[in-house]
């Protein structure tokens, strides 16, 4: 009987997609990559109307078939599925009925043609019934050898009873010459079908037989060198076949490792990415980021570098040239330099410079680049909590990258740039890990020629790397990190370094930046030492900077309004190069009487008379991370108390054993400092230092407190001329503190000249400024007696008189 399958009605024309190297057959479903022009046409012009499309076997290859070479018959099939792919479309057919082509036109680039149905007939006979059993047979008998149909395809075929769709779908699986499919296509009637697809699937089960005689005779010949060339010879013409061979890409990549200057380890871990990505399909999760670690290795400077600069006088004069004084930075880099010159292959130092904000750390390290002709990168470890930030995430995570060690190299593009660790007191540990652990290796010049990020998992050199660090102070560095740089101090400047810093640098950069010429604004110098003694009140010059950008900003909007002449050429400043002629006079000259005008009245006041004016307030001088500043310690005796000693102001503990250590030594020595023995008997003693709400601590302030007790005791005020430093013991002697030279600068912008300071600390005196010396007067101590001949003279030596008598 005919096959009554009910069908759609065919159209009067149908969209022809033309197959190079198979066949289509009805009753199976096909998957076709289609990637010509033409068949793409086609296949959209099916997707617009019933989803119907003729497909047809081609002779030859042409990607332009004439219609002469399309096959007579073909099949018709309904898309079930569509996906667009790198180069065209991916479809699913499923084949309904066989037709005849009767013409064939041509629209565009698309192909069309008129078709007849040919039904096919299948009556179910007795040798029908045969084939069917021997083609089962036929099936069990190809899976028992080595290379044959897999087991779901046994399953497949087992549960297919209809004899036309039996035939179709071995004619799909097997392996055999699209001419030889086509013929079984056009077969007729069925029993000759049956028999033909029985001839091919016999013979594809002997040359699987045949196969397997001859792997199992070679395969003990075979070496494992050859028998890898071998599977990976199959599975290349495995995926060519399915068009997911080798591309374009892979053969990039692979001739960019080989171009590429990687070390042995680098270019061995490169060339089996790209192996694995070679065997791996473009929608595989795992293919791009195996991309993206190839690009991170294409990217880093692995043997790039740039030739130094070395010339030490060069890098000295560029050095002066952008900075004012800081001679211990750039006596260092020159040495460097000269060690090089000599040398050739002395690791990069590790520097660490410590001072307070403004004084040029971060600038420094850009000057220290160009002096060396190197290049410059920072990064800011400032509230860094997570290990990975330094080492890198491991590729198991998604969205993993290398840390900002590796991150900076590519942005450097050269393995031997100047790094700078900015802020590198400001790094937290987190429940991630610690990142100043994670630096122990990166800045250890014995280990970090191998440093190894978790992200590249290849050893990356930064031994040529020159690294320098920042902090503000050393108390929350972790020790081992100290014990691996070397610690440059950079101190507040003086007045007289602010007043030249200001004119040589500050002023004609503010100038610039407000579209001013060069020499359009003149302080008088006793405006700018205004500015800088009672509108700041810092060790470096960030804020004088932005006093005197307040000023700029001023006399540009008066050019802006007309009230002054133009002051900027046509188009404003473009290059470094524009400059006012020599004689042009300034537009603005600002004198001590405008300042005010300005900036507003003075920020800060000359109060150390006014806050020493009564008994019980002594002058210390103290550190901190902003530089030296200025402390008033009050101390004062509460009548109808019970000898308790009460200490307010936000000390903390080794302020407060400082305070009772003073107590103590006045107790024991009351008669020879002055005072009577009983002077706490019935009598509270309160210590306060004001500013409370900031933390105070440490041993300096002990000479001051003791000074401030005592007069408070005697009744008599502290010169309001002095301010001391040091610690104070039992015995009443007076021990070394550190930042010496950061509080003589802030005792002086606070208008003291003396300072008592001690003993031990004078070799601290010979690196002091000049100027700073000519300024002030430094008086040593080795007792507290000491100290109280200039701040308490007058008791002080009576006592002592009748001691000695």
């Amino acid at each position: 009987m005919a096959d009554d399958t009910p069908h759609p009605a065919l159209p009067s024309e149908l969209p022809v997609v033309p197959l190079r190297r198979t066949v289509a057959f009805p009753l199976t479903l096909q998957p076709l990559a289609v990637n010509r022009p033409m068949s793409i046409d086609s296949v959209n012009a099916a997707l617009g109307g019933d989803r119907l499309v003729l497909l047809v076997l081609q002779k030859g290859d042409d990607d332009d078939p004439k219609t002469e070479d399309l096959a007579l018959i073909g099949t018709v099939g309904i898309i079930r599925q569509m996906a667009r792919a790198p180069h065209g479309l991916n479809i699913i057919v499923e084949g309904m009925m066989r037709v005849r082509l009767d013409l064939v036109t041509r629209t565009g680039t698309a192909l069309r043609a008129k078709v007849t149905a040919v039904p096919e007939v299948t009556e179910r006979s007795v040798e029908v019934d045969a084939y069917v059993r021997r083609l089962h047979e036929l099936v069990d008998r190809a899976l028992s050898l080595t290379g044959g149909l897999s087991q779901e395809v046994k399953q497949l075929v087992a549960g297919i009873d209809d004899p036309l769709r039996l035939a179709y779908l071995l004619g799909t699986l097997l392996d055999v010459r699209p001419e030889e499919k086509q013929e079984l296509l056009e077969r007729d009637p069925l029993p000759k079908k049956l028999g033909f697809a029985h001839d091919l699937l016999a013979r594809e089960v002997a040359v699987l037989e045949l196969k397997g005689k001859i792997e199992s005779q070679a395969q003990q010949e075979m070496t494992d060198a050859q028998r890898q060339y071998y599977l990976r010879q199959q599975l290349k013409a495995i995926q060519n076949e399915l068009g997911e061979g080798e591309g374009d890409e892979i053969t990039v990549l692979r001739e960019r490792i080989t171009g590429a200057n990687f070390p042995d380890p680098v270019r061995e871990v490169a060339t089996r990415e790209v192996d694995r990505l070679a065997r791996m399909t473009p929608a595989s999760p795992d293919y791009q980021m195996i991309r993206t670690y190839l690009d991170w290795l294409f990217d880093l400077p692995w043997s790039t570098t740039t030739d130094d600069r070395l010339d030490p006088v060069e890098a000295r004069r560029v050095l002066d040239e952008d900075h004012y004084d800081l001679d211990k930075v750039k006596e260092r880099i020159v040495e460097y330099l000269a060690v090089r010159k000599l040398k050739g292959d002395m690791k990069g130092p590790i520097l660490c410079f410590v001072g307070p904000p403004g004084v040029g750390k971060t600038s420094l390290g850009q000057s220290i680049a160009r002096a060396m002709n190197r290049k410059f990168v920072r990064i800011s470890l400032g509230g860094i909590r997570d290990e990975a930030e330094i080492r890198g995430h491991r590729r198991t995570y998604i969205g993993s990258m290398p840390g900002r060690i590796a991150q900076a190299l590519r942005q450097a593009g050269s393995i031997n740039p100047v790094f700078m660790l900015d802020e590198l007191d400001k790094i937290a540990a987190g429940f991630q890990g610690d990142p100043a652990a994670a630096l122990l290796e990166v800045l250890d010049p014995a280990q970090n020629h191998g440093f190894r990020d978790h992200y590249l998992e290849v050893p990356l050199d930064l031994s040529k790397v020159l690294f320098i660090a920042t902090a503000n102070q050393l108390g929350t560095v972790h020790p081992a990190l100290l014990d691996r740089m070397e610690m440059i101090s950079l101190t507040g400047y003086t007045e007289d370094e602010k007043a030249h810093i200001a004119r040589r640098y500050l002023i004609p950069r503010q100038l610039s930046e407000h579209g001013l010429l060069p020499g359009a604004i003149d302080f008088e110098d006793r405006a700018l030492r205004l500015i800088i003694g009672d509108y700041t009140r810092e060790a470096g010059v960030r804020n004088l900077e932005r006093l005197l950008g307040a000023v700029a900003r001023k006399v540009a909007a008066r050019v802006a309004t007309g009230e002054l002449p133009i002051s900027v050429p046509p188009g404003g400043l473009s290059t470094a190069e524009d400059v006012a002629p020599p004689s042009a006079p300034p537009l603005v000259v600002v004198d001590a009487e405008q300042v005010d005008d300005y900036l507003g009245p003075a920020r800060f006041r000359r109060e150390v008379a006014f806050r020493t004016s009564r008994p019980g307030v002594a002058t210390g001088v103290a550190w901190t991370e902003a530089g030296g500043d200025v402390l008033f310690i009050e101390a004062s005796l509460l009548p109808g108390g019970k000898e308790q000693i009460i200490l307010t102001g936000q000390l903390g503990n080794v302020m407060q054993e400082s305070a009772r250590a003073a107590v103590s030594h006045i107790r024991a020595n009351a008669s020879e400092l002055g005072v009577d023995a009983d002077f706490l008997e019935h009598r509270d003693l309160h210590i306060h230092v004001p500013a409370g709400a900031i933390p105070k601590d440490g041993p300096s302030a002990g000479v001051t407190m003791a000074t401030a007790i005592l007069s408070a005791a005697r009744r008599e005020p502290v010169r309001e001329d002095v301010a001391m430093t040091g610690e104070i013991t039992l015995s009443g002697l007076v021990l070394p503190v550190g930042g010496i030279r950061e509080k003589a600068l802030a005792a002086r912008r606070f208008g003291i000249r003396t300072l008592i300071l001690p003993a031990l600390n004078e070799p601290d005196l010979i690196e002091m400024p000049a100027d700073l010396k000519a300024d002030m007067t430094f008086v040593p101590a080795t007792t507290l007696e000491d100290v109280l001949r200039v701040a308490l003279p007058a008791k002080v030596e009576e006592g002592l008189t009748e001691r000695a008598t």
